[in-house]
């Protein structure tokens, strides 16, 4: 007689699970990514906080540049945060580099210089929750602990029939019931690889491959036609939209101005655009605020097409405006937290390198920068 596990799964059946993942990972899993083989957990710990809501093919290539610059625990810990940023700046979320540093210098400081291999120090920490801990612990020690990322709970709500959004903390408790009655006592690691694969090449979330699934004679959505039903989603709430005002001022051949943002928050220690609420289009009022504030004098301006950027929770539109200034005094520059930007092939910034700024932003740099042509004839009709 098979002895029951949680929620109704047998010994036997348990082992059928991971037999046949086991069986399809030896044959089609990633064997080759840059961050497996390694028995320090650093380099699993940063390509688990890159994965996280971000797909393998767009992290490799940020996860090689940052562990060519940072390549141990320790000098990440000695970095300064500009330089991490920068070195994250397109990733999105960017808290998880914040959190990256920062728990860099606290394992550093209670660890000595290394990452604990105890599962509830590792949840200690920040930016490090339960499924990334438990993915860390089992590819770098051969711990045995369940993991419950996006792709493992798509696997688990198709497979098992489970109703209801995953988020939903009842949901979320039997999913890592689940989870834990089918992690294996041996061969952890690839059975934390084999799940996530499964979800990332097999059962997507849209146009799941079934036919090549290991796991789909016993899959309860397919037998019930469910698959393109479970898991459930979220569910929808109309995302606000927001407004804002950003200025490009440009002081031509020293540079755009640029601020750092506070700690927390959204773009949280990056380096952003100068900002204020949307009052239709410019006007004095406006101007005189960049004169009284910034001591900087608009000598022109010009609006650019508006920029939309969602967010997980709400929707910014970006009304960008282009200024040509001149500065009034140095007041401005003798602050913490503000520099005219550069390329970092010119001067500009001291160091000659590149400084963190959010993607929308990156994009209104990459406008005016390829935009000289206009931008030329701009000065021209303005300067008539």
């Amino acid at each position: 007689m098979s002895i029951s596990l949680h929620n109704g799964i047998s010994a036997t059946d348990a082992a059928s699970f991971q037999d046949r993942l086991l069986t399809w990972f030896d044959r089609h899993g990633r064997h080759d990514l840059p961050w497996q083989g390694h028995a320090d957990s650093y380099p699993i710990w940063i390509s688990e906080i890159m994965l996280q809501q971000t797909q393998v093919s767009t992290v490799i290539p940020y996860y090689k540049r940052f562990m060519a610059r940072f390549p141990d625990l320790a000098m990440l810990a000695r970095a300064d945060i500009d330089e991490v940023l920068a070195h994250w700046a397109g990733l999105g979320y960017y808290s998880r580099a914040r959190n990256l540093h920062r728990c860099a210098g606290l394992a550093s400081e209670r660890y000595g210089g290394a990452l604990p291999d105890d599962i509830d120090a590792l949840t200690e920490l920040p930016g490090i929750g339960r499924s990334t801990a438990g993915a860390i612990l089992a590819f770098a020690h051969g711990q045995r602990h369940p993991i419950l990322d996006g792709n493992v709970r798509r696997i688990l709500c198709r497979h098992f029939a489970v109703e209801g959004w995953s988020g939903d903390p009842k949901v979320q408790a039997r999913l890592w019931a689940i989870a834990d009655a089918l992690t294996p006592d041996d061969r952890v690691g690839d059975y934390t690889q084999a799940v996530m694969d499964l979800g990332a090449t097999l059962c997507r979330r849209g146009k799941p491959d079934c036919g090549r699934c290991p796991l789909a004679d016993t899959c309860q959505a397919l037998a019930q036609e469910r698959v393109a039903e479970l898991p459930f989603p979220k569910p929808r709430r109309e995302n606000p939209v927001r407004e804002t005002a950003m200025y490009l001022c440009e002081i031509e051949g020293q540079g755009v101005l640029v601020e750092r943002r506070p700690p927390s928050g959204i773009w949280g220690g990056l380096w952003s655009l100068p900002e204020r609420p949307v009052a239709g289009d410019f006007d004095a009022e406006t101007a005189a605020w960049f004169h009284d504030t910034l001591d900087l004098q608009v000598e022109a301006w010009r609006g650019l097409p508006v920029l939309r950027h969602k967010f997980t929770h709400f929707t910014l539109d970006i009304h960008p405006y282009h200024l040509r200034v001149r500065r009034t005094s140095d007041r401005i520059m003798e602050a913490d937290g503000v520099l005219w930007y550069t390329r970092p092939t010119q001067e500009g910034i001291g160091r000659g390198e590149e400084v963190a700024v959010p993607t929308p932003v990156r994009r209104l740099l990459d406008l005016i920068e390829n935009d000289r042509g206009l931008l030329e004839l701009w000065n021209k009709v303005e300067n008539e």
